[in-house]
């Protein structure tokens, strides 16, 4: 009950706040490419159901026949201005909404595409299922400050589905099984700060302390 009334005040008291910050993407958005604002993506969330999570348009919306489920640095597929977006987590920023309607939580596992859930999610990894996903995790910020790095080491989709999403699994399962108000309370600000560093130019990262607790 804590956990949802602090999710809806938030929320709702995010949106209100950041409304003159949406209005001015939403016309930077229009101006830059052909295309609706706002791209609504299909992720799976609470015990395997499929929603639609809302995020800024940050891409062309033609991608080609074949596109691929990852954006990487330098895609081409990116709009003008999108990266920037990307970088600052500002393209996630309508996801507000998807909390304030019970879709997510503030702070809850990472949610993701179903085509990645049905191949390589296995029984123990369906555990971050359990509950709501969220805007942020230790999942979440293992993929922010890590993700590009370790997918650029070789083939992008072999690199994800190997290196990246186990660890960010690991990281969420970890989250489930110790989740509590004041631990998304920490993790909440433990973002805020990442954010506001690489809007300052960080780009590398000390390991998250709760690596040193999974097992992959």
């Amino acid at each position: 009950m804590i956990k949802r009334a602090f999710d809806l005040i938030a929320s709702a008291g995010a949106l209100v706040v950041l409304l003159p910050v949406f209005i001015m993407l939403a016309i930077a958005i229009r101006l830059s490419s052909r295309g609706p604002i706002i791209y609504c993506a299909q992720r799976v969330g609470l015990n395997g159901s499929v929603f639609t999570m809302h995020k800024f348009r940050t891409m062309y919306v033609d991608q080609g026949p074949d596109p691929s489920r990852l954006t990487l640095q330098r895609d081409p597929r990116v709009c003008p201005g999108g990266s920037l977006l990307r970088r600052l987590k500002l393209d996630e920023l309508p996801q507000f909404f998807d909390v304030l309607r019970g879709k997510m939580s503030l702070v809850g596992p990472r949610p993701e595409d179903l085509w990645y859930v049905q191949r390589y999610y296995t029984a123990e990894g369906r555990t971050v299922l359990r509950v709501l996903p969220g805007l942020t995790s230790p999942g979440t910020l293992y993929d922010y400050t890590r993700g590009e790095q370790v997918l650029a080491q070789g083939d992008a989709e072999r690199m994800y589905v190997e290196n990246v999403l186990p660890v960010r699994l690991a990281l969420d399962k970890l989250y489930v099984r110790q989740a509590s108000f004041l631990y998304d309370l920490e993790l909440l600000i433990r973002t805020s700060v990442v954010v506001v560093l690489v809007a300052f130019g960080r780009r590398t990262f000390p390991d998250l302390p709760e690596l040193s607790k999974i097992q992959t």
